[in-house]
């Protein structure tokens, strides 16, 4: 006799799950705030709502929160890349570098959007953008002085956040 077994799961993405992730964020910045003063607490709550906000939606592609000298990304830098996909891994926050020379440097976050986002239109992603703490503006992506390695992955609800950090050359 054999006999077979079928399961189906459904699993809805919530802001729960959301903020879950971008807690671990918040956590990170508030250890380079810890190490640098930069940036702010305000600036931290902030960030942690938008992104909370834009990987529920599913808008958020990448995001960076760091230091900038010269127009170009330095040691203590973060890079962020939400995926649909979780590999299962939910690291603990952390792992930053105490001794940077951020000298002549000012802290910075760059943001890229989804393909889903720019299927909205202009009027549906104005209005959504008008709900954010933190209002951007366009710019181009500045370059690094350094290369990134993958080091964190923050995961809830089958969706993650990898994270990578900054190195110096």
């Amino acid at each position: 006799m054999s006999s077979s077994y079928t399961s189906t799961s459904t699993n809805t993405f919530t802001i729960t799950h959301a903020r879950h992730m971008s807690a671990k964020v918040s956590a990170d910045l508030r250890r380079m705030q810890r190490f640098y003063d930069k940036p702010s607490s305000k600036q931290i709550e902030d960030f942690e709502e938008e992104i909370a906000q834009l990987i529920k939606n599913g808008y958020l592609d990448t995001v960076t929160f760091g230091f900038q000298r010269d127009d170009k990304w330095i040691e203590p830098t973060f890079r962020y890349t939400a995926s649909q996909i979780s590999n299962g891994v939910d690291d603990v926050p952390g792992a930053l570098r105490a001794n940077a020379d951020v000298s002549n440097a000012y802290f910075c976050s760059y943001l890229t959007y989804t393909n889903k986002f720019f299927q909205l239109n202009q009027s549906e992603r104005d209005s959504f953008k008008k709900t954010l703490p933190v209002q951007r503006v366009t710019g181009d992506e500045p370059s690094t002085s350094g290369y990134y390695e993958s080091d964190k992955t923050y995961s809830s609800g089958d969706q993650s956040l990898s994270r990578k950090s900054l190195r110096s050359y």
